[in-house]
């Protein structure tokens, strides 16, 4: 079936800043070269191709759309579905089977709520202190305290919902000492990640899907980074935070947004395998 369907990856896009569009693109060109579905296209919020005329380009009458956003909420609920022409219940669209026309259009849950998300975001983790030992060796993850990093927002408890659950899965798996949620606009604030360690070697992730201005810059800082540093190798093209950083008597790995993490596409695909099943793919 999925040999005769068409795979729609949406992403939010921007006008500013053309990296915010790369990590939809490499995935969606990761599962083009699968080749599993007959057509694979991208669509965006803040740029061309739009999420309004992505469906007239679709060659099947079977598509399933995938939303690369975090969370759900505002975008997922309600814009994606009102551009796309779901029908709505108050307002709102849930992930479901819908008939748009001549096309049968499963529309799936995004990426970033998707269990096997925990995985993803466990191995970016270990990546981190692999590839950046730092002037020691890399400590077990049994003598390391995991904090996942999230927007947060009071609008919705579901932006941090999908922080709450990876950090949950992560901690009944054991492996690491300590594993936390914390959030740019909600408490824990991230400025508090490094006084909440249990351990003297913490690893950040930051839960968003690409390295913009908030993981670049802004994460740093509230873990303790100097700002003009931050920015001086922002500028230089490279990551914003030195791994690892010695503060207040720890050491501390910062990784890069999860969005371009090894795995990504497999979420995807996944997503639209469980809509294409016939289960709830939400």
């Amino acid at each position: 079936m999925l040999a005769h369907s068409t795979l729609i990856l949406l992403g939010h896009g921007s006008t500013l800043n053309a990296q915010s569009s790369a990590a939809t693109r490499l995935h969606a060109d990761a599962v083009r070269r699968g080749g599993r579905f007959g057509q694979v296209l991208e669509a965006y919020w803040k740029q061309e191709p739009s999420f309004a005329g992505v469906l007239r380009s679709a060659w099947h009458d079977e598509v399933f759309v995938v939303p690369f956003f975090v969370s759900e909420g505002y975008f997922t609920e309600q814009v994606i579905p009102r551009e796309l022409g779901l029908p709505l219940s108050a307002g709102l669209a849930r992930p479901g089977t819908y008939q748009v026309g001549r096309q049968r259009l499963h529309y799936c849950g995004p990426v970033g709520t998707h269990a096997s998300m925990t995985q993803v975001v466990q191995g970016r983790a270990l990546e981190t202190m692999r590839l950046h030992p730092g002037p020691r060796d890399v400590p077990p993850p049994s003598e390391v305290s995991l904090f996942v990093a999230g927007h947060g927002t009071s609008k919705s408890e579901n932006s941090r919902r999908a922080v709450e659950d990876h950090v949950s899965r992560i901690a009944a798996r054991g492996g690491f000492h300590d594993v936390h949620g914390v959030f740019m606009e909600e408490s824990p604030r991230i400025g508090e990640a490094v006084s909440m360690a249990r351990t003297r070697n913490v690893v950040v992730v930051p839960f968003f899907l690409s390295d913009g201005l908030h993981v670049q810059e802004d994460i740093p800082v509230l873990l303790g980074a100097d700002p003009e540093t931050v920015r001086a190798r922002v500028r230089e093209g490279v990551h914003g935070w030195e791994n690892p950083t010695r503060i207040a008597g720890r050491w501390v790995w910062y990784a890069r947004a999860i969005g371009d993490a090894p795995g990504m596409a497999d979420v995807i695909v996944g997503r639209a395998m469980e809509s294409g099943a016939g289960n709830p793919c939400a």
